[in-house]
């Protein structure tokens, strides 16, 4: 009984996605349905994925403010190894890593990757989004799409692509 409760509160992809959309929300008030609603995850799925975020030390008690030392700690040590990331084939898609912004205007790379996604207009390599969601979510929101981008550098980059990467993403969090 006590492992189901264990395996109950293990992080899961799509709660670094609600949490890194409530950092791109910034000071903005937000309610459970519309962080549903912005993403495509239910309702209930945001609130379990609260829960667990609070249990792991990464969200305040209220389910409001993110920790942002601790889930700025795991993004630059833990997401690489908790949720890793391979390139995969060539295909149509939107792109990710240090292909998309920021990072695309200060690394130039011949290798693309991106998100599949059929309307996608660029090709290049597959990489699994944390959540299927992302794509759509990140056609809505710049700065959440920015900050998915900068995750999956350090999931999936080189030594160099993932130490700007890190420094960026530290900046965007706290000044959030």
């Amino acid at each position: 009984m006590k492992y189901m409760q264990q395996s109950r509160n293990n992080l899961k992809p799509q709660d670094i996605v609600i949490l890194l959309k409530i950092i791109a929300l910034g000071k903005q008030s937000w309610f459970h349905h519309t962080i549903a609603q912005e993403l495509g995850i239910s309702q209930s799925e945001v609130s379990q994925s609260l829960n667990r975020s609070k249990y792991a030390g990464l969200i305040d008690t209220t389910r409001k403010k993110v920790n942002k030392l601790a889930f700025k700690e795991f993004l630059m040590h833990g997401i690489a190894y908790a949720f890793p990331q391979h390139p995969g084939p060539i295909v149509r898609g939107m792109l990710t890593a240090h292909s998309a912004e920021p990072l695309n205007n200060i690394i130039h790379a011949n290798d693309k990757y991106v998100w599949p996604y059929a309307k996608g207009q660029e090709r290049g390599q597959a990489i699994e989004p944390l959540y299927n969601t992302v794509v759509e979510a990140s056609l809505k929101d710049k700065e959440l799409y920015e900050l998915l981008a900068l995750v999956d550098a350090i999931r999936v980059g080189r030594a160099r692509e993932k130490e700007i990467a890190k420094k960026e993403l530290e900046k965007r969090i706290q000044n959030a």
